[in-house]
Formats: structure tokens, sequence, C-alpha cells
């Protein structure tokens, strides 16, 4: 068995332990067991259908063809890759496995009524979405939970940090450190929003999307009502209809647009964050043993922003070929979905790597709160905007061609020369007054 050291992606080796959760839906032996779970339960919804020749199973046969995923093994996965050895068709191997197990369990009379009336593809296209689904439940949004609660915290024990503005790598008008993570917060929310509209696509409908099969076979079945109610009802998916063989994946490139839309406003965070460490508004918390740098001892890199950056790049990369490529197929099917969309797991998992490189980023950050009071001191030019802006409520002639003259000289603004200029405007001492208490620490907005 190859080892982390040997492995080829980095998923499986040097990150393994941050991903580890994800092999549960996205490993080889996660797919299979999904396969197993849709072929079972759709083997009990068949049972439940008014088809004469299968009746309703009792409730402890039903319970032990469940337990065949539910409590299914590396061991069950590995009986079924060998089946696929003689098959060489993933999908026919799980149907001869269950087989062998309805041997075991005495349902043999009712073998070939497993996987009746399929192609593969109603398997594989229940199966990954749904183990999409359960993944991004149960381990994408409590990571992005926490990064963002964690940015939430930051910007309430922030809100009142007076914070020089830089737009266009400019100072600009002032405004608050608090603020400016909270536009982060509300931006991921809106986003976190919008996933929760995404809905998880499943096809369902024989080799065609018309259950040919199905309805030859016993054509006094409702078999669209019949395929609705077992993808929505029993597997929680939402049932496309029609369709060709495949899912169109429509759906499915609307969520990987999604988490790629989260991923940027990561990257935009990751680097402000980066920047703002480079300015020394922050410093970073220093491990025992730590090294920055391998030549320069003085040196505490932003590594964990960086290295965010560097996987979201990744991930983003992945979602756009994924989102692209999948809605494409070529008239009924081709087989080009089939290898791409082993792969889902590959950005979810860089991008779990990203949201954990970010929060230890974050709890890391120690706010210099001298470097940016000295920056705001050093910029007194920025409440000319303040200034000027009083000047037209009270209808002064030319105030902004007024603070450009006198801000825009190769002579550094202080307060001094602000305070000074003000005196020599003619106006009431109430609006000089109003003025005189403007700072570049206090002309923050609302």
């Amino acid at each position: 068995m190859p080892t982390a050291l040997q492995a080829i992606s980095p998923i499986d080796g040097r990150y393994r332990s941050k991903v580890e959760p994800l092999a549960n839906y996205f490993s080889e032996s996660a797919l299979i067991r999904y396969r197993v779970l849709v072929e079972v339960e759709y083997f009990i919804a068949l049972s439940e259908s008014g088809v004469k020749q299968l009746q309703p199973l009792p409730k402890p046969t039903q319970e032990q063809l469940r337990d065949l995923y539910r409590k299914f093994t590396d061991e069950h996965a590995q009986a079924i890759k060998d089946i696929e050895k003689v098959t060489n068709h993933d999908v026919k191997a799980v149907e001869y496995f269950l087989k062998e197990q309805f041997d075991l369990l005495g349902l043999s009379a009712h073998k070939e009524f497993i996987h009746f009336g399929l192609t593969s593809q109603d398997i594989n296209n229940t199966a990954i979405p749904l183990s999409i689904k359960d993944a991004i439940k149960n381990v994408y949004l409590p990571e992005l939970e926490e990064v963002r609660d964690e940015i939430y915290r930051l910007s309430n024990d922030w809100k009142d940090i007076p914070l020089l503005a830089r737009t266009h790598g400019q100072p600009a008008s002032p405004t608050r450190l608090g603020k400016e993570f909270y536009v982060f917060v509300v931006r991921i929310e809106e986003q976190m929003n919008m996933l929760e509209q995404v809905q998880h696509a499943a096809k369902f409908g024989g080799a065609t999307g018309n259950y040919n099969a199905h309805h030859v076979a016993f054509p006094q079945v409702n078999w669209q009502k019949f395929g609705q109610d077992f993808v929505e009802n029993r597997l929680g998916l939402k049932h496309s209809f029609p369709t060709t063989q495949i899912e169109h994946y429509d759906h499915m490139a609307s969520l990987f647009d999604n988490l790629k839309r989260i991923n940027t406003i990561f990257i935009d965070l990751d680097r402000d964050l980066w920047t703002y460490i480079s300015m020394d508004y922050f410093k970073q918390k220093i491990k025992a043993g730590e090294i920055g740098s391998s030549a320069m001892p003085h040196k505490v890199n932003p590594i964990d922003f960086e290295n965010s950056e560097g996987n979201l790049g990744i991930a983003n990369a992945l979602f756009e070929h994924l989102s692209a490529k999948l809605p494409i197929s070529r008239l009924q099917r081709d087989l080009t979905d089939s290898t791409v969309l082993r792969n889902v797991g590959v950005p979810l998992a860089h991008t779990i790597i990203a949201f954990k490189a970010t929060l230890k980023g974050l709890g890391k950050l120690l706010l210099n709160e001298t470097k940016i009071a000295q920056d705001l001191e050093n910029n007194w030019a920025v409440v000319a905007e303040a200034i000027q802006t009083i000047l037209r409520r009270e209808a002064y002639p030319n105030p902004y061609e007024a603070l450009k003259e006198l801000t825009r000289t190769n002579e550094k603004i202080t307060g001094k020369s602000i305070a000074n200029f003000i005196e020599t405007l003619e106006v009431s001492e109430d609006i000089k007054a109003e003025m005189r208490v403007i700072t570049p620490s206090t002309f923050t907005g609302i």
C-alpha cells in the first residue's frame, strides 16, 4: 500500500490529514458504497411499485438490505473491485456483488430485479450528486462556517479601530478595520444563501431517459411518477426529467460556480491580509521552533494566506473546468463526463485546505495599532474630502478646487496646515469649529 510519502497528489500525501473526512464521500470505496445505496433503495422502491412479480418486502428484510450500505466496509469495496477485474464495468460489478448478497439473504428469486431496467448512469447520476450533497452538508459547510465566524469575531473585536483606506493603492477616506472585515462576512453569507438554493439534481430514467425498458415490461406503471418519487422522496435529490442517458449537470455546474465565487472572495481576503501584514498593520504570532526563511532569520512570512491563495487557485481552475465541461455531451451521451466526475472531490479538498490555512492565519494576527495610527497621522490630506463637503453644504464658492490646490502639492499636509487653511476660510466660527474637530482618526463614516 503506497504511503503518504509516495502519493502523487498532495491531497493524499502532505495534506491528507486536513481532508480525511472527504474520503467518506469521494474515495473509490465511498463511490461504490453510494452505488450500493442507490441499488438497494431502488430495489426496495421497486418492490413497492405495484409490480406483481415483486411483492413488498417485510421491514426486517428491508433493513437487512439497507445494512449492505450502512455497514459497508473497504473489504466489501475490494470484493466489488475484484468482480470488476472480470466484468471491466464498475456498476455491473456492484450488481453482481448484490446478487451474491441476495443469495446469502435468501432472496435469490428476486435477483433479476436488481438494476432492473436501468443503465449505469441511473446509478452514477444519483450516487455522485448524493455524495456531493452529503459532503457539502457534513464537511464543506462546517469548515466554511468556522472561518466565517472567526472573520466575524475579528470584525467585532476591531470595530472601533480607525484605519487609513487605500483606493488605487493611494491614501483615501479613512474607514474602520472591523468594517473592512465585516465586508467579507456579508459577501460570504450572501453566497451561502445562494448555495442553499442550488439543487442537487439526479437523472433516473433508463438507457436514454425515457423509461423504455420499464415501460415495455410493465406499461401499467407510471414510471415517471415512480422515478420522481424515488429520487426526491427516497434519495432527497431533485429529479431531472426529461434527460438523455445522463444528467445534464446544469445544477451541478451552478454549484461549482457558486463554490468558485466563494473561493474568489477568500482569495480577495487572503490578498488583503497579506498586504496589511506587509504594511506592518499586523504582526504574526511566532511559534517556538518555526523558521520563516532558510536564509533570513528575522522573517515571519504570511505563509498561511499564501497557502490558502494557492490552493484556492487550483480549486477554482478545476471548478471552472467542471462547470464548463459537464453540461456538454455529444447527442444522448458520451463518456467524457465519467472520468471528470471522479475528480469532483479534488477541488473541494483544495478548498478545505485553503479554509484551514486562512483560519490558521487569522488566528496568528496581532494588531499593530501604533503603525495604523501613525499612517493616519501621516495622511492628513484625507480630511480634505470632509472639509470640502461641508463647504459645499454651505454654498462656499469652489470648495473642491480650494482643497485641491491645498492638498495636491509636494508639501506634506499636516494637522497644522489643515488648521491654518481652515482659519483662512470666510465662514462662520461655528462652521470652523465643526471642521477643526475632524481628524484622520474621526473621519470614518458610519
